[in-house]
């Protein structure tokens, strides 16, 4: 048969159960996206900028069961995407990049596009190839996927050259894709050291991670027979449901909230499971592990860095967990002590959580919006299984203490490669995906202002998220860190964006959020609309002045970390600006 590799592209992708494309036409792709019309399945979207198409991809491979795809331009749509391609790298998330390649045929040098892609991108994916004949094109697709979805995900790159795209060429048969990895099980020798080290600890704990995240049913009996809290990574926030009692929230050092700071305290036996031990996870490595460590990852190459582990469990983390309960029933070996130290901990846990959300509620604000507030009374008016995306920032630290997320996958973010303009085509591609559920996105002013323009992409196809503009005129974070030590802010104060002008150019919804008391009316509202299939834009006229656990917390462990020398001449500074108005 003569099939051109537009339509073989296509027929793999299908195959693959993929339902979406996102990214922007061009001369080198423009069959691949002519036979996307043709697709009875796949539904190609438009994006304004092929970063945006990155992050949408991202976001339908973080919460479905079908791998999210880009196809892009080569060249200057690969450079756009790599932020969303670098973000999936190091946070795991299969991602599959279509691109159209320079024409091989020709003899001719200097192209239009001409680069190395696959030169440029590593070390930011999985594995990238180069299609130069049509027989391999749905070969080569499927053995992406698997690069792409086996082990610990992350993204893959395919180039498809000029001539097999545009032209039609002779192959035999259509290829059949059948999965071929499977998890490696867990072994029954450290399944068992591993119980033998829950059975001597007085105080275990439970750290999950994004591995954790199609486990989260055996975590909650894992930590209920061993009676331990549980606190999660930024990125696995959700795996763990925040309304368990034994849910502590994010790390458990001295950035985090209290009820994890204090339910951690003497831990003496840790189980970590689909987690890394990142900065961002650790709070700059500040927490305390303890030096009875159980290790669990489907991806032998991050044990033992930044903490020795007693036991590493390389296989799937419901396997692992479910092995080890099976374990200890096998034991009968529910610890007597269990009950009395798992009530002792929820009433801690309970009352400390209650705590911290009174302290950040009790005073209500007559011209700004309150953080906790505002989360409480977001929590209050969604439903359970609403999705919440987040952007790099203040906010998104402020999120993690302040709203709790009670299904797994719930929740995103970006992690260790930290991409502000995440949050907003990433909340697209969550709606389009999840039409029927609710979607919500919490970005700062200076996120908008980076991928801002998708929100059109979102009112183009009818996508009613809703985006929370957190609106101080400053990139918050890094703003606080300035601030703290230096007592000046040098270029984190961003201009005054008119964002009801992004809502007007875009054809979102515009609603002025000023102050505690309209907080749960503009909630209703945009919910209204988002309903409808229409975007909104809530401008949030945030109160930033309270800082976060992680903030105080990060700050203070990296500044016990310097050197006395440098920590006298930070201290020297900081007195001389703060309480001498000099330089």
């Amino acid at each position: 048969m003569n099939r051109s590799g537009g339509w073989l592209a296509v027929q793999a992708l299908e195959q693959l159960g993929v339902e979406y494309t996102f990214g922007v036409p061009g001369v080198h792709n423009t069959e691949l996206y002519d036979a996307l019309a043709d697709s009875e399945q796949i539904t190609p979207i438009l994006v304004t900028h092929e970063g945006g198409a990155a992050f949408m991809a991202d976001a339908v491979s973080r919460t479905t069961d079908t791998i999210g795809c880009a196809a892009i331009v080569p060249a200057a749509g690969m450079t756009h995407a790599m932020s969303g391609i670098g973000e999936a790298y190091l946070a795991g998330i299969p991602l599959l990049v279509i691109s159209g390649g320079i024409r091989r045929d020709s003899g001719m040098h200097y192209q239009l596009h001409d680069v190395d892609q696959q030169r440029i991108l590593d070390g930011i994916v999985k594995a990238a190839y180069r299609v130069d004949r049509h027989e391999d094109v749905m070969p080569t697709i499927f053995e992406a996927y698997e690069a792409a979805t086996s082990g610990e995900p992350g993204p893959v790159f395919v180039e498809i050259s000029g001539e097999v795209l545009i032209f039609s060429g002779t192959i035999d048969e259509l290829p059949v894709y059948e999965r071929r990895w499977r998890p490696p099980l867990p072994d029954g020798g450290k399944v068992k050291d591993a119980v033998d080290l829950l059975a001597a600890a007085n105080h275990p704990g439970v750290y999950l991670g994004w591995g954790a995240r199609d486990a989260t049913s055996v975590a909650v009996e894992l930590a209920q027979r061993i009676g331990a809290p549980v606190s999660t990574t930024l990125q696995g926030a959700s795996v763990f449901p925040a309304d368990h009692p034994l849910h502590t929230g994010m790390g458990f050092g001295p950035s985090a909230v209290p009820a994890a700071r204090k339910a951690f305290a003497g831990c003496d036996c840790l189980v970590t499971v689909g987690a890394r031990f990142g900065e961002i996870a650790t709070a700059s490595y500040g927490m305390k592990i303890p030096e009875t460590l159980i290790h669990i990852d489907i991806n032998p190459e991050v044990f033992n860095k930044n903490y020795p582990a007693k036991v590493t469990i390389e296989a799937d983390a419901g396997d692992a967990m479910q092995a080890i309960v099976a374990e200890l029933c096998r034991r009968e070996a529910t610890d007597p002590a269990a009950a009395a130290r798992t009530q002792a901990l929820t009433e801690l846990i309970r009352n400390e959580k209650k705590a911290w959300v009174d302290s950040w509620t009790a005073q209500p604000s007559d011209s700004r919006v309150s953080p906790g507030i505002f989360f409480r009374e977001l929590r209050a008016l969604l439903a359970a299984d609403a999705y919440m995306v987040v952007d790099d920032g203040n906010h998104t630290f402020l999120a993690i203490e302040q709203f709790p997320v009670v299904r797994s996958k719930h929740f995103l973010s970006p992690t260790d490669f930290n991409c502000m303009g995440y949050c907003v085509p990433a909340a697209i591609g969550v709606q389009l995906t999840h039409p029927d559920r609710q979607v919500v996105a919490v970005v700062g002013d200076g996120g908008l202002l980076m991928t801002g323009l998708e929100i059109l992409t979102a009112a183009t196809y009818g996508v009613g998220a809703i985006f929370f503009v957190f609106h101080d005129g400053e990139l918050a974070q890094i703003s606080q860190f300035q601030e703290i030590p230096l007592n000046r802010k040098t270029c984190s104060v961003i201009g005054d964006v008119q964002v009801e002008g992004i809502a007007t150019a875009t054809g979102a919804a515009y609603i002025r959020m000023e102050s505690d008391a309209e907080v749960p009316g503009a909630i209703e509202e945009a919910l209204r609309l988002a309903a409808g299939g229409r975007p909104v834009i809530v401008d949030v006229n945030i109160d930033y002045s309270r800082k976060s656990a992680f903030t105080k917390g990060v700050v203070k462990v990296n500044f016990g970390r310097f050197p006395l020398r440098q920590k006298l001449r930070f201290l020297a500074r900081a007195l001389r600006r703060h309480v001498l108005g000099g330089n």
